[in-house]
């Protein structure tokens, strides 16, 4: 899969895209990894990339045709790849939608908004409106680390053990995982529940069946 984001600030995906499973990741050869400084297709010598809305307002919107050429150059490189954009009024980011683009395997644009927000005209540009909950934050770049994530980590693979997704929460879209733990059996007066040291293996999913919530 490659992955392609278009951001003002590249560096701030380099600790996530280069740890953990994101390393793994590339190391395996399952993804790649593009960043694309907006700015290089800023106007003029000063490489604008912003301006003040029309009809008035505070704050600045990013220009539609630096979007617009940044999005041209990321389609060169891979021209079936879907192009996201991060929006409190996109579709709520799930589960199951990170799965299926994991699936997919389909290269994937991210553009990130800053200021006060973009021209309304690169949704022409858009295959998917995304949000990841009901608030704000500064730019699209966390969201999009936060997408990235969630996708890559289901590329077959890459968790390591086959079922280390299958049992994690809203893996059905409707679950929570159940409470799991480790050596010791007794830490600070709080045991391990009996059933789990039982060696009963019918029990145990049983009782992880009970544990397990159904998400709100």
């Amino acid at each position: 899969m490659n992955i392609q984001v278009i951001t003002l600030f590249p560096e701030m995906f380099d600790g996530v895209l280069n740890s953990s499973m994101m390393w793994k990741a590339q190391q395996q050869e399952a993804v790649t990894f593009s960043l694309i400084n907006l700015r290089e297709f800023g106007i003029g010598p000063r490489q604008q990339v912003d301006d003040t809305p029309y009809g008035g307002g505070d704050g600045m919107l990013l220009k539609p045709e630096p979007l617009f050429a940044a999005v041209e150059y990321a389609k060169k490189a891979d021209p079936t790849a879907k192009v996201i954009l991060m929006t409190p009024k996109g579709q709520r980011w799930r589960q199951a939608t990170a799965q299926s683009w994991a699936d997919a395997g389909t290269g994937l644009i991210f553009i990130c908004g800053r200021y006060e927000g973009y021209d309304e005209r690169i949704v022409s540009l858009v295959d998917e409106q995304v949000s990841v909950g009901d608030y704000v934050l500064t730019g699209g770049e966390l969201p999009a680390m936060t997408m990235i994530d969630s996708i890559v980590r289901l590329i077959p693979g890459v968790l390591g053990g086959e079922q280390s997704a299958a049992i994690e929460s809203f893996s059905d879209g409707e679950t929570l995982e159940f409470p799991q733990y480790t050596k010791p059996a007794e830490f600070k007066g709080m045991k391990v529940p009996d059933v789990l040291l039982s060696g009963h293996h019918a029990e145990i999913e049983k009782w992880r069946r009970e544990q397990s919530k159904k998400a709100e």
